[in-house]
């Protein structure tokens, strides 16, 4: 299991920034995920200094990635199907696999670029990369829980081509904190909320119960997620005397490239603090368009599909 593999960290590390490094500049998929539970072990442990807005200027751009899966545009991704088979499961859970693994540096990289900024207090500070680096760890969790249940099916995370979207959203936000909240856990987590529920039913009629399992772990944690987001960007939005709720919504038009989708599962959102208002207004109201011609044409896809 991916918990009994966790690297130690070094003894003494230099910055916040140099230990967020460890993670974001690990390759391969499973030490990444090692890696991830010790940054956030050494940190809560005292062994990692804290915070500081020069940090910033050691992070990547871009983390590093393993040589597979191959990753696609949106527009050239295969379709999953929605078959009980094995081949249908197991790209079903590949694609959930790629979303922890990108969670991961999503997490870390929150923690690490944003926590000395989010408010001058030090104890804020702490509380916020408190915050996301027990998300960091239970991504990692969430990526050795489906890892392992590929394992299980005869395949592995890289068998599979992935969607080369995922990390777009922090390429837009990385000089814009209130907008990654507003879209990666407010938008993105959210989302998960409202698809995953319907991935359990299906795994449990296949009688895949296991992946069931794993899913129904990961459903309960991303309401924890999706409130950490909340929780901040209004912090950070009143701070700065802005409206939250229309800071989000300000900040969702203009960086977040996909539509925001119903049907929502409003009863998770609720868990997480979110109500109809926050999240309604913000569904695409037009139209949309069925060609009339080429009907052999695939459909648009969003980013949160």
């Amino acid at each position: 299991m991916i918990s009994a593999r966790r690297p130690d960290m070094p003894a003494a590390a230099a910055s916040f920034a140099a230990a967020a490094c460890t993670v974001l500049l690990t390759a391969e998929p499973r030490a990444k995920a090692a890696a991830a539970r010790a940054l956030h072990s050494a940190w809560q442990g005292g062994g990692i200094p804290a915070p500081a807005p020069g940090d910033v200027a050691a992070l990547p751009d871009r983390p590093a990635r393993p040589d597979r899966p191959e990753l696609l545009s949106p527009a050239r991704m295969p379709k999953r199907g929605r078959g009980g088979s094995t081949a249908s499961r197991v790209r079903l859970l590949h694609a959930l696999a790629h979303i922890e693994f990108n969670a991961i540096d999503l997490a870390v990289d929150m923690a690490a670029r944003f926590s000395a900024v989010i408010d001058p207090d030090p104890v804020v500070q702490r509380r916020f990369a408190d915050d996301w680096l027990t998300i960091a760890d239970d991504e990692a969790r969430h990526f050795g829980l489906i890892a392992d249940r590929l394992a299980d099916l005869g395949a592995a995370y890289g068998d599979q081509p992935a969607h080369d979207g995922l990390w777009s959203a922090a390429m837009a936000t990385a000089h814009d904190m209130l907008g990654r909240l507003a879209v990666v856990p407010m938008v993105l987590e959210a989302r998960g909320l409202d698809v995953t529920p319907e991935m359990i039913r299906r795994l449990d009629a296949f009688g895949d119960t296991a992946s069931a399992d794993a899913l129904r772990v990961i459903y309960a944690d991303e309401v924890g997620h999706v409130a950490a987001g909340l929780r901040w960007l209004s912090h950070a939005a009143e701070a700065r005397g802005l409206d939250p709720r229309q800071m989000f919504h300000d900040r969702v038009r203009t960086l977040f490239p996909g539509r925001v989708k119903p049907p929502f599962n409003a009863e998770a959102r609720a868990r997480a603090g979110m109500v109809p208002e926050d999240y309604e207004p913000l569904v695409d109201p037009r139209p949309v368009t069925r060609p009339t011609r080429c009907r052999s044409a695939p459909p648009a896809t969003s980013a949160v599909e």
